[in-house]
């Protein structure tokens, strides 16, 4: 059966203190409500509605077009409101809706297919995901009748003394038939302490119709909201825990937990080991048998089979089977190192191509170049890539010798097999198997130390 999705994303989120939309700030690496739109995604949403209003410029250009549709809540008026506004959207769609908060970031696909399985074999209108509060404070309380069924759900600000020991509570999540849905939502009232639209009023709007209603109880955990910043960083946590064992689950490594952090999207191989101090992010792929870290960033990189990081950042990169990185050295966009190729401490790699096997162990700088397989980068040396105008490239070919302290200035092609002797500064191209020697002769004067110093003593 089709199913879609509303995520309710238009408010400011005041106590976030931040001119950003509260659903956009990142938990563990992933604006919140995309982390909602995604456990949608998971769940079986075909055709997801953002509600927008404060900051929608900036949440549609940070969520896309791709996955979400938009409806503007010009006037905040309540999650019954809100709701509403999705239905020029889905004015045409035959199906159920789940409709959620996109401040929740820990709600899961798996559960949700719970919420909508539960939905169906109840022949519900309306299904409203529960759970038992360990503290109820705050929460709608869900009452319940002689058969059962959810009956209405109260506000806390709402709820008499007694309905305030209830302590099943509203998650704000519910699963609904969609065109009944938006059927009963404009003859809802704002007499409440709130003058607002709620939407949990529609459930007591159906069950006083006579329709069929239902609560499914889920993990309280999953339900968790962010109001502020402190919040955020419990769900950040929460749910990089989940992420870490599930990883640990597959085969992973994971030294220390308490210090290591794995965004969503990444992808480690088996038996690879994740050393303390590390962060992983993005959508970066990790192959089996590698070791990370300690004290390593990594984002948005690919890194191949038994390849090593140690203590260094790793940005928008590619290291092949067998590579090894650092310590204390930097990747950068688009560098890319080859099989068995080595990189040491204090060696910045840009947008350039280290071949299989080479190595610069120490000291270097190589932007926009081409090193030939084998070849190797002595310590110091610095590929003068910009002039101050524009960028250019440098081309060293197989089994060269770069000697330390040398400076290549670009567009300069090096030969294979050549060498570059120490402390050049090389300015045109090299043969192959040639000795490029850039550097004034030395010469010695016997005796001139000596003399300096009776003369200034």
């Amino acid at each position: 059966m089709a199913l879609a999705g509303i995520i309710l994303a238009a408010g400011k989120g005041t106590r976030m203190k931040s001119d950003l939309p509260k659903v956009l700030h990142l938990c563990n690496g992933l604006p919140m409500a995309e982390l909602v739109g995604r456990a949608l995604r998971a769940a079986g949403v075909t055709d997801c509605v953002v509600i927008v209003g404060h900051g929608s410029d900036q949440v549609k250009a940070t969520l896309g077009d791709k996955h979400y549709r938009y409806a503007e809540q010009a006037e905040q008026l309540g999650t019954g409101h809100a709701a509403l506004m999705a239905n020029e959207a889905l004015k045409d769609f035959d199906g159920d809706v789940i409709v959620t908060a996109g401040d929740t970031p820990l709600l899961s696909g798996e559960a949700l297919e719970r919420l909508v399985s539960a939905h169906r074999d109840a022949h519900a209108i309306c299904t409203v995901a529960s759970f038992y509060a360990s503290d109820p404070k705050g929460y709608g309380r869900v009452k319940r009748n002689g058969d059962g069924k959810p009956t209405h759900i109260v506000e806390e600000k709402d709820a008499t003394p007694d309905e305030k020991t209830i302590l099943e509570v509203n998650s704000g999540v519910y699963c609904f038939d969609c065109q009944a849905l938006f059927a009963i939502l404009p003859t809802l009232s704002n007499q409440n302490s709130q003058g607002e639209y709620y939407l949990p009023d529609a459930l007591a709007a159906f069950a006083r119709n006579g329709k069929t209603t239902h609560a499914v109880v889920l993990e309280e955990e999953l339900f968790m909201g962010v109001n502020d910043r402190w919040q955020l960083a419990e769900a950040s946590r929460l749910l990089n825990q989940s992420i870490l064992r599930a990883h640990a689950e597959s085969g992973v490594t994971i030294v220390d937990p308490l210090s290591t952090w794995i965004s969503p999207e990444v992808e480690i191989g088996q038996d690879t080991v994740i050393e303390p101090m590390t962060s992983i992010t993005g959508t970066t792929r990790i192959g089996p048998r590698c070791h990370i870290g300690p004290s390593t960033k990594i984002d948005d990189s690919q890194i191949g089979e038994g390849a090593k990081v140690y203590m260094s950042y790793v940005h928008g990169a590619t290291m092949h089977d067998g590579s090894r990185c650092g310590p204390y050295a930097h990747l950068r966009p688009n560098a890319v190192i080859g099989a068995g190729a080595k990189v040491g401490n204090f060696v910045e790699i840009k947008n350039a191509t280290l071949g299989d096997g080479a190595s610069a162990n120490h000291l270097t700088y190589i932007g926009d170049a081409d090193v030939g397989k084998d070849s190797n980068i002595g310590a110091g040396t610095i590929t003068c890539n910009y002039d101050g105008y524009r960028k250019s490239r440098t081309k060293i070919g197989n089994n060269s010798f770069v000697g330390s302290n040398s400076t290549l200035v670009a567009p300069v092609t090096i030969g294979d097999g050549a060498f570059v002797a120490a402390g050049s500064v090389i300015t045109h191209d090299v043969g192959d198997d040639a000795l490029a020697i850039g550097r004034a002769r030395q010469e010695e004067k016997e005796g001139w130390a000596k003399r300096w110093r009776d003369k200034n003593s």
